[in-house]
């Protein structure tokens, strides 16, 4: 029994060293497999520097894959995507960042990969002839970033990017509301001016929407109508070129009455009714 008992301690201790060992040895595997990380990671940021951005993306993934578990694997990815970008290759960008935000949810730069992303599509916006989409998806993004991330640097240049955007997309429904006008479709131009009132009333288009709808109106019979929206110019832009336009086709003779700032007040507030 002794013999016995003794042949038992022995194994256990041998057990216990071999058990130490192991662990010993998985720790040393780690600590080189963020070594060779970190040295491919590197390798990527110098291809970066050189402009290789298409072999750094290629290394930045190498170093995600050696290592997924290391902080430097999203740095990887965010660093791959900012590659991409800088050098034109927006699909690129757009798919590693949409990766990261799956991926990585909740990261410290979850800020700076939707504004790189924002960046993506606002870079892509040619004029508004082009298609929507990339105007459609820029201002996705950048509402959410002054939503969600409102304290940050990227709310502040999202906000004043927010704005070319509204500008741009009131410019596409005035270039429709021409091409529908050129064509004499009178109803789809009339409501693509009324679109500029409604959604876009701080851009620089709403004059000469609020003309064309009193050109339009009077031109299809709509006379009363032709005059509520000379009404609606005149009281918010007063010396402008379309006010005197429009008071021209109303009444030639007719002279224009300066109206007190005090008494104007905002599209919205005192024509709602137009727009409903």
């Amino acid at each position: 029994m002794k013999f016995n008992n003794i042949l038992f301690l022995i194994l256990f201790v041998l057990i216990l060293n071999c058990s130490k060992k192991e662990e010993k040895i998985t720790i040393l595997e780690e600590k080189n497999l963020e070594s060779q990380m970190i040295e491919v990671y590197n390798q990527a940021m110098m291809e970066l520097e050189r402009g290789d951005v298409i072999y750094a993306g290629k290394k930045f993934s190498e170093a995600e894959l050696l290592y997924p578990q290391s902080i430097w694997a999203p740095r990887a990815v965010l660093m791959s995507a900012y590659g991409y970008f800088s050098q034109g290759y927006y699909s690129d960008a757009i798919n590693e960042l949409e990766r990261f935000l799956i991926k990585y949810k909740n990261h410290p730069r979850t800020d700076y990969a939707y504004y790189l992303l924002a960046l993506c599509h606002y870079d892509q916006i040619v004029d508004e002839k082009k298609d929507m989409r990339e105007i459609v998806e820029a201002k996705k993004y950048f509402e959410l970033i002054i939503l969600e991330f409102p304290n940050t640097e990227y709310a502040y240049d999202s906000k004043f990017k927010m704005e070319l955007i509204i500008e741009i997309m009131a410019s596409k429904e005035m270039y429709l509301a021409r091409y529908y006008i050129d064509r004499q479709k009178w109803i789809p131009a009339i409501n693509r001016l009324k679109k500029v009132i409604k959604d876009y009333e701080k851009t620089i288009y709403v004059e000469e929407a609020l003309h064309r709808l009193v050109e339009l109106h009077y031109r299809i019979g709509l006379i009363d109508e032709a005059e509520k929206y000379a009404i609606l110019l005149g009281y918010n832009y007063q010396s402008s070129k379309w006010y005197e336009a429009s008071y021209k086709i109303l009444n030639k003779d007719y002279k224009i009455k300066n109206i007190n700032k005090d008494d104007r007040e905002t599209i919205l507030k005192k024509f709602k009714n137009l727009f409903k």
